[in-house]
C-alpha cells in the first residue's frame, strides 16, 4: 500500500520519546528539523531513493522508518543539545539569526560525537560552540544594521544622500536605442557556445553591448511611464519629471569584493499584490508598449519605480518585489546569505554602497550585470510553459524565438507539474480554493517569477563586484534561473500533493519559536 511521506514520517516521529525540542506544537517534526537533519543526515533520501518520493510504497515507508528508529538516540541527544544551546545563547544574550537555522545541524553533530549533553559539565562546550557560530559575523549583522538605520541623526544623513542619489540618476536620450535583436542574437550565440564552443563571435557582441551601455539603456527606460517610453521612442524628449538628472551616471561607492552567495530569499515571500493581474493582460501590456515595464515584468508594485526608503526592518516571508524593497530589506538579503560576514566590508560601506546602487539603472552597479538583466527580459518574454492543442501560447510581446526559447521551452513544457497545472492554466479559477491556482498563475506569466529570481542573482553578484565575463557564463545563469523556477515550482507542488493526500498539513505546522 503506498502512502504519503509526510504522513509515515509524522506517523514515525511522533513514536519517538524525548525530541520536543524538534518537534511543532502538533508535535511532528519540525520543517527545519526535515529539512536541516532527517532528510541530509538520517533518512539521506539521495541513498536510498525509494525513502524519497512525495508517496512511498510499502518498502519506503518501512525503509523510512527504520531509518530514524536507527538514530533515535542520536536525535533524542540533538534535541538535548539543542535546548542547551537555546538556554546559554539567552544568558549570553544572543539575538542575531534564528536558532534552529543556526544550531539544527550542530546539535546533530554534538549528538553524533559526544552523545546526550550534561547541562553543567557541557555548558562551557555549547558557549564555545556559540562564539564560534556567531564569531563569523564580525559585527556584521542585522542588529548592527538596525542600529546604524535607526540612529536618528545618521538616518537623516543618509535620507539626503538617497535623496541626492535618486535626484542624479542619469536621463533618457534624447531617442531610445533598439538593442532587442541583439540581445536575441547574443542568446543564439550563448546557446551555441555550449553545444559548439566556438565563442568568438559571441564575444565580440557581448563586448559590444557592453561598451555601447546597453545594459544602462534598457535599466533607464524602466524609470520612465508609459507616455515617457513611447515619447522617447519616436525620438521626443521625455517628460520633465522624468529627467531626473545629468546624463552622467553617478559615481558608485566603492564596493569591496565579498564572500557571499547570491542574495535573496524564498520566491514564496515576495509580495506581488500590485502587479497587474492575468495573463493575458500581462502580455497585452508588454505587447503594446514597451518590453521595459518594471510593474508588468513583476519587478514592483507601482506603475514605475519610486524611490526607496531607508527601512528599519525586514521578514524573508513577506519581502517586497524587487524594486520596492528597503535600503534596509537588499542589505538585510545579503548578510542573511553570507558565508563569510567577516569578509563582507563594515555595515556602514554595505548600507552606503546600497544606496547608491538602488538609485542605478536596474538596481545594479556592474554594465555586464545590468546587460545580463536585458538579456533576461529578452529570454522571459519567450517563455511559454503552457501549450494547447493549437500549438504554444503566443510570446509576451511577440518575441521571435531562438533556440534559446526553445530549449528552455520544451524542458519546461515537459513537467509532470506543469501538465498537472494545465488545465488551471488555462481556464483560471477564482478563490483561493486550489493551492495549485497560484502555480497556474505564475505558469500565465512566467517571465515574472524568472525575472525575481534573476534579479535576486545578479543583485548577489552585483555586491560581490563579480562581473559575467564570458557567454558562456551568461548563458549557465539564464538557464540556472529557469531550472530554479523550476525546481521551485516542483517543490511546490510535490508539498500540495503530499498535504492533499494526507488530508491534514497541520501535522507538519512550523513552531514559532525559537
Amino acid at each position: 500500500m503506498r502512502r504519503p511521506r509526510a504522513m509515515v514520517l509524522d506517523e514515525v516521529w511522533r513514536g519517538l520519546e524525548g525530541v520536543q525540542a524538534l518537534s511543532g506544537p502538533q508535535g511532528g517534526p519540525l520543517r527545519r528539523t526535515v529539512k536541516l537533519i532527517l532528510d541530509p543526515l538520517v533518512i539521506r533520501p539521495v541513498q536510498y531513493p525509494s525513502c524519497a518520493g512525495a508517496v512511498l510504497s510499502a518498502d519506503g515507508a518501512a525503509l523510512l522508518a527504520a531509518r530514524i528508529h536507527d538514530h533515535a538516540d542520536t536525535l533524542r541527544a540533538a534535541a538535548a543539545w539543542f535546548t542547551l544551546l537555546k538556554q546559554v545563547r539567552r544568558e549570553l544574550r544572543i539575538t542575531e539569526g534564528n536558532a534552529q537555522d543556526l544550531y539544527f545541524q550542530r546539535s546533530f553533530e554534538l549528538a553524533a560525537t559526544r552523545g546526550r549533553p550534561d547541562p553543567q559539565r557541557d555548558r562551557l562546550r555549547a558557549e564555545a560552540v556559540l562564539r564560534e557560530v556567531h564569531g563569523f559575523t564580525a559585527g556584521r549583522t542585522t542588529q548592527a544594521l538596525k542600529d546604524h538605520l535607526t540612529d536618528p541623526v545618521r538616518a537623516a544623513e543618509l535620507d539626503r544622500l538617497l535623496e541626492a542619489a535618486w535626484a542624479g540618476r542619469p536621463a533618457p536620450p534624447p531617442v531610445a536605442p533598439e538593442y532587442s535583436g541583439e540581445l536575441r542574437q547574443l542568446l543564439e550565440f550563448a546557446v551555441a557556445t555550449r553545444l559548439e564552443g566556438d565563442t568568438a563571435p559571441g564575444r565580440l557582441l557581448w563586448q559590444r553591448l557592453i561598451d555601447t551601455r546597453t545594459g544602462t539603456h534598457t535599466g533607464i527606460e524602466l524609470w520612465l511611464e508609459s507616455g515617457d517610453r513611447s515619447a522617447v521612442g519616436a525620438g521626443g524628449a521625455a517628460r520633465e519629471n522624468t529627467r531626473v538628472g545629468s546624463v552622467t551616471e553617478p559615481t558608485a561607492a566603492p564596493v569591496q569584493r565579498i564572500g557571499v552567495r547570491e542574495s535573496g530569499v524564498r520566491e514564496s515571500g515576495v509580495r506581488e499584490s500590485g502587479v497587474r493581474e492575468s495573463g493575458r493582460v500581462g502580455r497585452a501590456a508588454v505587447a503594446s508598449d514597451s518590453r521595459y515595464d518594471a510593474n508588468v515584468l513583476g519587478l514592483t508594485e507601482n506603475p514605475v519605480p519610486c524611490r526607496p526608503e531607508l527601512g528599519s526592518s525586514a521578514s524573508t516571508a513577506a519581502l517586497g518585489l524587487p524594486f520596492d524593497r528597503t535600503v534596509y530589506e537588499r542589505v538585510f538579503t545579503v548578510l542573511q546569505v553570507s558565508t563569510e560576514r567577516a569578509d563582507l566590508p563594515p555595515i556602514p560601506e554595505l548600507v552606503t554602497a546600497e544606496i547608491t546602487r538602488s538609485c542605478a539603472p536596474w538596481a545594479l552597479l556592474g554594465e555586464s550585470l545590468r546587460v545580463t538583466a536585458a538579456m533576461g527580459v529578452e529570454l522571459a518574454l519567450g517563455l511559454t510553459p503552457i501549450t494547447t492543442s493549437a500549438g504554444p501560447q503566443s510570446s509576451a510581446g511577440g518575441v521571435p524565438e531562438t533556440a534559446a526559447h526553445r530549449l528552455i521551452n520544451s524542458r519546461w513544457q515537459r513537467e509532470a507539474y506543469v501538465l498537472q497545472a494545465r488545465r488551471l492554466a488555462i481556464h483560471p479559477v477564482t478563490g483561493d480554493g486550489d493551492p495549485l491556482a497560484a502555480i497556474a498563475a505564475e505558469l500565465r506569466t512566467p517571465w515574472r517569477p524568472y525575472l525575481r529570481r534573476l534579479w535576486v542573482r545578479l543583485h548577489g553578484r552585483d555586491v560581490r563586484e563579480l562581473p559575467v565575463a564570458e557567454p558562456d557564463e551568461l548563458w549557465d545563469l539564464l538557464d540556472g534561473i529557469a531550472r530554479s523556477v523550476v525546481l521551485d515550482h516542483r517543490t511546490r507542488v510535490r508539498k500540495v500533493l503530499s498535504t492533499q493526500a494526507s488530508g491534514s498539513g497541520s501535522a507538519m505546522a512550523e513552531s514559532r519559536a525559537v
